[in-house]
């Protein structure tokens, strides 16, 4: 380690603390930028049916610059995402700091029995979703609805709380998320190659949603070498790679209008795509994130080191975006790149009360704090960056 990563990780080893005690001082619970619907206004007979009306105050909700949801009696939440990314978290901290395994093997085992009490139920395996309705523009997701993306950043949770600290419980429950995604996620085909649907409940075609079943799936494979599982991952990953644009980016989504390119949602793909190609010994993926890494790289930084949320627009300025940045140029071995991230999110993204900023706009922050999206993911993100630079010593 350089003289100059010495301080930084000192730096975000003390911002991580104060992020964590505040999150377990709040008991994992908090707002969502999506949980609006929770208000009890839309219990109300046209509130509670108009696609409409539920999307468009969904989309309005989370962009006013204050928090007014103490007003609309929405209550904080407790959102299965967030227990797996703390999770994770702790997995980290167990470690790359002997003095925290006691209480990391604690919390995990806590966080362990909640997952398994709020995974969602009549399905072929462990599966997650939101803890509050969501109204997307294809798709209605009623709370605890599973999903590929709720499901897939739990497990990544479980598969290395397991990897490091050896916990079976959560290997297992990351084994039986395996069945959900086979047997319960539809499948839209193109060719030799298929795409994960978002949810059992749509035909949706998200490239980072299917590219965590991918992962998932491949993660699994490397303990149990079960073919089931290589072939599904193997077809699936080729759908994406298939679908890569020729500039290196993905689309948000094919087959509707979502044709976007933003930095969390690439960052999401490229990072599955990596490890599974890691585990699966697929080299035929390797030029395709070689091309979709260059383009994330030359087009989602503002001078090198500011996240931009899309590829052509920088603002807002997003917590997910921050954390997701600093974990994938971690992981793409950018670990100077992931520094000047993090430390720029250090000085500039957490208050003073420790928890993290949402947005930050042209003209103003908005600095609601919100649980999942940002203060389990920005935990995360820094306890990750530590453990990969702990590790470059060794």
């Amino acid at each position: 380690m350089s003289e100059r990563e010495k301080p930084s990780l000192e730096k975000m080893q003390r911002a991580a603390d104060r992020l964590l005690a505040y999150i377990q001082d709040e008991h994992y619970r908090g707002y969502d930028p999506y949980d609006v619907l929770t208000s009890p206004l839309f219990r109300l007979p046209v509130l509670r049916s108009s696609r409409i009306i539920r999307f468009v105050a969904q989309q309005v909700f989370r962009r006013i610059p204050i928090n007014a949801r103490p007003f609309f009696a929405i209550k904080k939440g407790y959102n299965p995402v967030t227990l797996g990314l703390c999770v994770q978290a702790y997995a980290y901290l167990s470690a790359i700091r002997s003095e925290m395994r006691e209480v990391a093997a604690r919390e995990i085992e806590f966080l362990l029995d909640e997952l398994e009490r709020l995974s969602s139920k009549g399905f072929h395996g462990a599966c997650w979703g939101y803890d509050f309705d969501w109204q997307g523009r294809y798709a209605n997701i009623p709370a605890y609805t599973p999903t590929v993306v709720a499901t897939g950043i739990i497990s990544n949770g479980l598969v290395e709380a397991y990897r490091l600290t050896h916990n079976q419980r959560a290997l297992e429950l990351g084994q039986s998320a395996v069945e959900f995604v086979l047997n319960d996620l539809k499948r839209t085909y193109d060719g030799d190659s298929f795409c994960f649907s978002y949810s059992p409940n749509d035909t949706q075609r998200v490239f980072n949603a299917s590219m965590k079943g991918v992962r998932l799936l491949a993660q699994v494979f490397s303990f149990t070498h079960d073919t089931r599982l290589l072939d599904a991952a193997q077809q699936a990953a080729r759908y994406v790679i298939k679908h890569q644009r020729a500039n290196g980016s993905w689309a948000y989504s094919e087959g509707d209008a979502r044709t976007w390119s933003d930095n969390y949602h690439t960052a999401y793909v490229l990072d599955c795509l990596l490890e599974y190609a890691r585990l699966t010994n697929d080299q035929t993926a390797h030029e395709s994130i070689d091309k979709g890494f260059k383009y994330y790289r030359e087009n989602f930084f503002q001078g090198g080191v500011l996240p931009k949320y899309y590829d052509n627009k920088l603002y807002p300025i997003d917590a997910t975006s921050i954390a997701q940045s600093i974990i994938t140029l971690a992981r793409f071995k950018q670990s100077e790149d992931a520094i000047r991230v993090a430390e720029w999110a250090i000085d500039n993204f957490i208050d003073e009360k420790a928890f993290v900023y949402y947005q930050r706009m042209r003209y103003f922050t908005h600095r609601t704090s919100y649980m999942r999206w940002s203060n389990a993911w920005m935990l995360c993100a820094l306890t990750y960056l530590q453990y990969k630079l702990q590790n470059e010593l060794s």
